[in-house]
């Protein structure tokens, strides 16, 4: 891959700050010392992706991303010209408290999470340019977009023969999934879960769980079409739910009946719904986990019966993921044909058909949905 001219005049989706986009040029100037820039092959569209178009200001939407590597800045020896490379949008410094103790996911200099992400793990300001100005990239990243210069510390490289697809979407919803059963609540080989929700998140948890060596999942949807994409990819039961249903309470005395009366083991929210924040505590026996897989950050009231007796409620993010342990092992799985991720991609889309990606996925029509670059 020959180094490109500078600048370069590539493509970008970028929040109108009116709760839109628009898909327009951007110019894109070389990495600074400890930097990369990122030809981006494909980019997955993620709810979070959808949520961002109400941030306030103007962001380079995306943060699911693989691509090649198009040039490097002084400094970085992981990766070179030509490399196959992963997006990893929590960012770790390696050197704060948080990512000393293990925690790269809740790094506390780089991957602050808020509504509006500030810009501390961002490539040099000059780096993107919209309209003639500066402009930030989501997450740092912004893998909407035919180019992303990013510090180093997001790129990872492909270790196996994947397309750039499937190989987008482990940096956030197969990794979350897969982390909150395998790194979070740390599964046991047998036990039963429950999974909330079978969206592209959910069926990353059930991926997780029948990896891990689970003896029963459960899947739980308003939607047959999800139910049934579960059942594909490892659930061994489904529960049809009524949007009536309230707290889901209902399907957790189906989950009873399924688990000998008492519940199952563990249970992961993965619907995204405020209401059903909650929810997986009804489904988990005494001294049972429940896990907050989907992000839920609204208030909502709780019944501490539900607690009752010796439950644990863990609410991690992005499943406590380490990406230079955690991306080499869910490339090695999708290699020994372990982990789903070509099935998951139901459709792909040019970046002029976004609007019709995030329509779709709305709409439940897809596991994944997933934009792919010329």
């Amino acid at each position: 891959m020959p180094s490109p001219q500078f600048p370069i005049k590539g493509r970008a989706a970028i929040s109108d700050n009116a709760g839109s986009f628009v898909i327009e040029e951007i110019e894109v100037h070389p990495p600074a010392a400890g930097e990369v820039l990122v030809a981006i092959r494909a980019s997955g569209v993620c709810h979070t992706d959808h949520d961002s178009l109400k941030w306030d200001g103007h962001y380079v939407l995306g943060h699911e991303g693989a691509g090649v590597v198009a040039a490097v800045g002084d400094g970085v020896s992981h990766v070179k010209l030509g490399d196959a490379v992963l997006l990893n949008w929590a960012i770790p410094c390696k050197t704060c408290f948080q990512c000393q103790e293990g925690n790269q996911n809740i790094c506390e200099r780089y991957n602050q999470v808020t509504a509006n992400p500030p810009d501390h793990g961002a490539a040099h300001a000059g780096a993107t340019l919209w309209r003639g100005q500066p402009v930030k990239r989501s997450f740092n990243i912004g893998t909407l977009s035919t180019h992303a210069v990013v510090r180093a510390e997001a790129v990872l490289p492909i270790t196996v023969d994947i397309p750039f697809s499937s190989a987008c979407i482990i940096g956030c919803g197969v990794m979350t999934g897969y982390g909150s059963v395998v790194n979070a609540a740390r599964l046991v080989p047998g036990s039963s879960a429950v999974v909330l929700g079978t969206g592209g998140v959910g069926l990353n948890v059930i991926q997780g769980a029948r990896i891990s060596g689970a003896g029963k999942i459960i899947a739980i949807d308003v939607n047959q079409q999800r139910l049934d994409m579960a059942m594909r990819f490892g659930a061994t039961h489904q529960i049809l739910a009524s949007r009536d249903d309230v707290g889901l309470m209902k399907a957790a005395e189906a989950v009873k009946q399924l688990c000998g009366g008492r519940g199952a083991d563990y249970a992961f929210e993965c619907t995204g719904v405020p209401a059903l924040g909650a929810a997986p505590l009804a489904m988990v026996r005494s001294a049972g986990t429940a896990v907050q897989v989907s992000g839920i950050e609204q208030t909502i009231e709780i019944d501490m019966n539900l607690f009752e007796w010796d439950k644990v409620y863990i609410n991690p993010l992005y499943g406590k993921c380490r990406p230079e342990r955690d991306f080499p092992r869910l490339l090695e799985l999708y290699d020994r044909g372990l982990l789903k991720l070509d099935e998951m991609v139901t459709r792909t889309y040019a970046l002029d058909d976004l609007q019709q990606a995030f329509d779709d996925m709305l709409a439940g029509r897809n596991a994944k949905g997933v934009i792919v670059f010329e």
